[in-house]
């Protein structure tokens, strides 16, 4: 692991943990950004990317508003549309970001559920990683249709290709409190 990093990309696939590692890490006073919540951010009436996806993928606007359940069932489906959506959005996202962390001097994990997430230089990855069936069963339990789910994991990098990018590896087949645990430890690191 390279020493001194302070920015952070934090990946793996759906179900993976993320957002619970994110969480934990801010319970002990790691910044934390989701680029989903950034990227919900974009896709409002009004912003950045709210007219171009509209204009790609009318029959996801329902009620004045781009229904992210319907996009996500057009675009992850078709790998050619998925990557058209992230033309559009990927730029404005990762923008967003880099504004965020500008001048910030501490350390900062920012969840990131792709590989080449564009944030520049001086960036470690930390992967989360979980067996393909634990991932399913807990996106599954999170409400997501098991189709749905493994038609998203067919689009995302496997596991191999997130550890071979990975500079910190957290487990997490097992509780919460082993994963607590596990970030605890990985804190110091930070």
């Amino acid at each position: 692991m390279a020493k001194g990093i302070r920015r952070w990309l934090l990946g793996g696939g759906i179900g993976s943990g993320k957002s619970a590692v994110c969480a934990l890490l801010e319970e002990r006073g790691v910044r934390t950004i989701d680029a989903d919540s950034v990227g919900h951010e974009i896709l409002q009436p009004g912003a950045e990317a709210f007219d171009p996806v509209a204009t790609e993928w009318p029959e996801a606007v329902r009620g004045g508003r781009i229904d992210r359940s319907r996009l996500a069932a057009l675009v992850f489906s078709n790998p050619e549309e998925l990557r058209r959506l992230e033309a559009i959005t990927h730029p404005l996202i990762f923008g967003r970001i880099k504004r965020l962390v500008e001048g910030f001097d501490g350390s900062v994990v920012v969840e990131v559920p792709l590989l080449e997430a564009d944030l520049g230089e001086g960036w470690g990855r930390i992967v989360v990683d979980a067996d393909d069936e634990v991932r399913l069963r807990r996106a599954v339990a999170r409400g997501l249709e098991r189709g749905d789910v493994l038609a998203r994991m067919r689009s995302q990098p496997s596991r191999g290709e997130w550890l071979a990018v990975a500079d910190i590896v957290i487990p997490n087949n097992g509780s919460l409190r082993e994963l607590a645990e596990t970030v605890d430890r990985v804190v110091s690191l930070l």
